[in-house]
């Protein structure tokens, strides 16, 4: 019988229990055992039997300190999409699925003879994140719906991620040191998708990437001849976001840090993901920086700082728009493109919202979450949402979930985005804890505007780190007042 007083994961385990002969003589054999059935059945059942033993530990520690499986879930963001030109066969699409309930379900074990807190959860945010989930699982009502496999690809990374990922952060990320952490994996990941990154573009593509390219890619990857780095997530649309986000991020952390290392580190994630963002080859992504730090100015509430902001915003502005400064090199000259009014590219998304406002008219759920887009082709093939490309974030909730869906998703982006304002700029203490939280608003400001030309917030690993700062957003009061200290959750997360 176990003692309700004893966590049964915290048992003593590790290397002691190798002292014991029989356990010693154990490890031999089996290490025998496993050369032996990988020379008679191949190195895939090598594979299997190394990562089973990774995964079993992987689970106890999870199951023991539940916060992993949110770091797990942030990293995972960055390589989930990637990955599926490596593992074809594997479902990796559904990974973050997993990883996300498999840290509840080590949330509800670990206080298996407690009851969990969920307090801490009980924010204005999630209940804004249930209701759009719940309108996502109305919109199953919806006449204008023909697939159910379309609407279940959809709808995970519309609100069914968001619905998991804001209750996680709040109960997990519940102090500064781990507000720190999640910056600091946040910018690990964003330095080496750069570095990947400029590994495709003076190295070349992988025998993989090449595939993947062969069978579709390099309709929109090449471009006159020329690849647009896409690093190690979904496409170049995204890397390019997400590193210009990443820099935005990074860049006002780096302004206000005080440690020499990590001013260094954000410094280092800042010009690497500007770097990233002009190598992609994104146009839309300038406007991430430019919306990011214009924000950012304003929050400060200082004369000069904005001033000062202002002008260096307008000089960046002007050298794309007013120049040919640079116009030999394709990064800038693709760049430049965003500020063509008449840009060809341009043109054909107006025509294309014309199409789908004569569509949406009549229909004011939308057509169906998952139907809209090239991805929905794979379903339905001849409707004709499929055959209209939505480029757009915003275009895409107003073609799958029509007006009444766009105005909600519109009201919860702006609310959080406000309320965090108000807060950075009139009730939090802590200077320390302001600009972190000035870092991720003026971050996802930038991504809602630069999400109006291409569909930047709902995909990985930007949706993630969006969901999980639109919680910590709006719990910044309760982080003002930790002291470094946990407020919630105590057994949960340090042990």
């Amino acid at each position: 019988m176990f003692d309700k007083t004893t966590n049964p994961f915290e048992s003593s385990t590790g290397s002691g229990k190798l002292e014991k002969p029989i356990l010693a003589v154990s490890v031999v054999v089996l290490s025998v055992l496993a050369t032996f059935i990988i020379s008679r059945m191949g190195l895939m059942i090598g594979f299997l039997l190394v990562f089973l033993p990774l995964g079993f530990v992987y689970l106890t520690a999870l199951f023991r300190y539940p916060i992993i499986g949110f770091y797990t879930a942030v990293i995972f963001g960055f390589l989930l999409l990637g990955l599926g030109r490596y593992l074809t066969s594997a479902p990796v699409g559904i990974g973050m699925d997993g990883i996300l309930v498999l840290t509840y379900i080590g949330l509800f074990f670990n206080q298996f003879y407690e009851r969990i807190n969920w307090k801490p959860a009980m924010k204005d945010i999630t209940l804004l994140a249930f209701i759009w989930f719940g309108y996502s699982i109305l919109e199953i009502a919806n006449p204008e719906m023909k697939s159910m496999s379309a609407y279940i690809g959809g709808v995970r990374g519309i609100s069914f991620y968001m619905m998991l990922t804001v209750p996680l952060a709040l109960l997990f990320i519940d102090n500064k040191k781990k507000l720190s952490l999640f910056f600091l994996i946040w910018g690990i990941f964003s330095i080496l998708a750069t570095l990947k990154g400029l590994l495709q573009m003076i190295v070349g593509v992988d025998p993989w990437e090449k595939a993947w390219l062969d069978h579709g890619g390099a309709v929109t990857h090449l471009i006159f001849g020329k690849l647009r780095i896409f690093s190690f997530m979904s496409d170049a649309g995204q890397f390019g976001a997400n590193q210009a986000y990443s820099a935005v991020v990074a860049g006002i952390l780096f302004l206000s840090e005080k440690s020499k290392r990590l001013k260094f580190f954000y410094l280092a994630v800042a010009v690497l993901g500007i770097i990233g963002m002009f190598i992609s080859g994104t146009r839309g992504a300038i406007s991430i920086p430019l919306a990011g730090f214009m924000l950012y100015f304003i929050l400060r509430k200082n004369k000069t700082v904005m001033i000062t902001g202002f002008i260096l915003i307008a000089l960046v502005f002007s050298f794309f728009k007013f120049t040919t400064i640079g116009q030999s090199n394709d990064q800038i000259r693709r760049m430049r493109s965003a500020f063509n009014p008449k840009d060809a590219s341009l043109m054909v998304r107006l025509e294309n919202q014309k199409k789908l406002s004569t569509y949406l008219v009549s229909r004011p759920m939308g057509g169906g979450i998952g139907h809209a887009g090239v991805k929905a082709q794979r379903f339905l093939p001849n409707a004709f949402l499929s055959n209209v490309a939505t480029d757009s974030w915003y275009v895409l909730i107003w073609a799958e979930q029509g007006i009444i869906g766009l105005a909600l998703h519109l009201f919860i982006l702006f609310y959080v985005l406000f309320k965090s304002s108000y807060l950075i700029m009139f009730r939090i203490r802590d200077p320390e804890l302001k600009q972190k939280m000035a870092a991720l608003t003026a971050g996802m400001f930038g991504v809602m505007v630069a999400s109006y030309g291409n569909a930047v917030l709902g995909t990985m690993p930007t949706a993630i780190l969006i969901y999980a700062s639109m919680a910590l957003m709006c719990n910044a009061k309760a982080l003002d007042t930790d002291n470094n200290e946990p407020l919630f959750i105590n057994k949960i997360t340090e042990k």
